[in-house]
């Protein structure tokens, strides 16, 4: 009689942030997972989902790609997926050596993680971008916005390779580009990638959505849409304020479904998931950046309660048993999530009124970290927001939710912070975790 050969492995490079949710999705078909590492060590924002006993085995690539690979054959991998934005490149390189048939279009892979890459192959595929240069020389940047009439308006510097908002930076009308520029060009980001070059966009108008998709052999489908609320905090412009699903009826849904869809095809993602940010402006769509693995911060897990679905339940069922994917979604009830937001530096106190969130009639889930004695800095990327916190709130009413999410951000103003050089700071003068008000426009990120 012939032994049963074991089941075949699903393969997650650097399995943080949402991506944690796959290894428990794939043993619920009876299938194990295997961890890849491309970090040193696991990002402390991202401790939290972590967890080994979830895993067969746990590889580390230290830049020997062709050992990683002889680790991984005998395994005989159904698929190999990226958990966190850092592992898009790793997972590209192992699925083309293990499973070509799966493979996204190689030429284009730089597209899929690096932002010049990605505006030059919308371009060539004819597809809307903001306006936008990456180099590492000063002349050509200025000679770039001259050339498109850019000079006295905002402009937007920002990492190629960067992520979670890790540098970008607003630089108003009138300030001098060159200073984050400088900055931040040679420097290791928090993602071990090399500022090599720096990219300055336009500062784009309109309202920023992102789109969820999961794809199989180039066919296309949108699991969710949310509306972002990103809001400036000082000299930071992209700080998480909010984020609320929308209807598959809005109105604007249609032009963003096939605007992502033209975004990953231009880039050849033709199977897994991914995370488009799209503003949507005056002029139409255009790309803020593709992220080609499934929407982060445990987001799956929240869409599931949304819509019943989500892109990495999609993915994990098309490698199990390959089951087709609903080209749509639809939305059983009204959900946003409360991003915490520190608008000043110093040591916490009061944040035992925290509490009060899980008492709200919309109250579905919350991850505040926060506590009497923390010391805080002001928040400013989206790690930062993480280590403070957040609240998911849902219901069949989306005025229930309204009203929540106004009693959230009441509950986080009344958070003292007193700053180090004010050690008899009060709540009157130092407010804590206060949200401040949302412009009218958000800029691309």
């Amino acid at each position: 009689m012939t032994a049963p050969s074991s089941p075949q492995v699903a393969v997650i490079v650097d399995p943080f942030s949402s991506g944690a949710q796959y290894a428990p999705q794939f043993a619920s078909f009876g299938i194990p997972s295997v961890a890849v590492s491309s970090l040193p060590e696991v990002p402390a924002a991202y401790a939290d989902s972590w967890d080994a006993a979830r895993y067969r085995q746990l590889l580390a690539f230290d830049g020997d790609l062709e050992k990683l690979v002889a680790q991984l054959r005998p395994l005989s991998p159904r698929c190999v997926l990226a958990g966190a934005e850092s592992g898009v490149e790793l997972t590209d390189r192992l699925t083309e050596r293990l499973l070509p048939e799966q493979a996204n279009t190689p030429q284009l892979s730089a597209a899929r993680r690096d932002k010049g890459a990605m505006a030059q192959a919308l371009r060539a595929a004819g597809v809307p971008t903001i306006r936008q240069i990456c180099t590492d020389d000063r002349a050509a940047v200025q000679a770039w916005i001259e050339r498109e009439g850019l000079a006295g308006r905002d402009l937007v510097v920002k990492p190629p390779k960067s992520g979670s908002t890790d540098g970008v930076t607003r630089v108003p009308a009138g300030t001098d580009w060159r200073v984050p520029f400088d900055a931040q060009l040679g420097r290791v980001n928090q993602w071990h990638n090399l500022n090599d070059r720096m990219m300055v966009q336009e500062y784009a108008r309109g309202t920023e959505f992102v789109v969820d998709t999961f794809s199989h052999r180039g066919r296309h489908t949108v699991a969710d849409i949310c509306r972002y609320s990103k809001i400036d905090n000082g000299e930071q412009m992209a700080v998480y304020d909010s984020l609320t699903w929308v209807s598959p009826d809005d109105p604007a849904v249609p032009a963003l479904t096939r605007y992502a869809e033209a975004v990953l095809d231009a880039v050849g993602l033709r199977h897994g998931a991914a995370h488009i940010e799209i503003m949507l402006t005056d002029e139409g769509p255009r790309l803020i950046e593709i992220n080609s693995r499934p929407h982060g911060g445990g987001h799956p897990a929240f869409n599931l309660t949304a819509t019943g679905d989500s892109q990495l339940h999609r993915a994990v069922r098309w490698f199990a048993r390959e089951e087709t994917a609903p080209k749509g979604y639809r939305l059983l009830r009204h959900m946003t999530v409360v991003f915490l937001i520190a608008r000043s530096s110093g040591t916490v106190s009061g944040a035992a009124v925290l509490d009060g969130i899980k008492e709200l009639a919309s109250y579905h889930r919350s991850a505040v970290k926060l506590q009497d004695g923390d010391r805080l800095e002001v928040t400013r990327d989206l790690l930062g927001t993480l280590t403070l916190g957040f609240a998911v709130l849902a219901h069949p009413d989306p005025a229930q939710v309204e009203r929540d999410v106004a009693a959230v951000r009441a509950m986080e103003a009344a958070v003292v912070i007193t700053p180090d050089d004010s050690p008899g700071g009060s709540a009157d003068d130092s407010p804590g975790a206060a949200p401040v008000a949302a412009a009218p426009d958000h800029a691309a990120r």
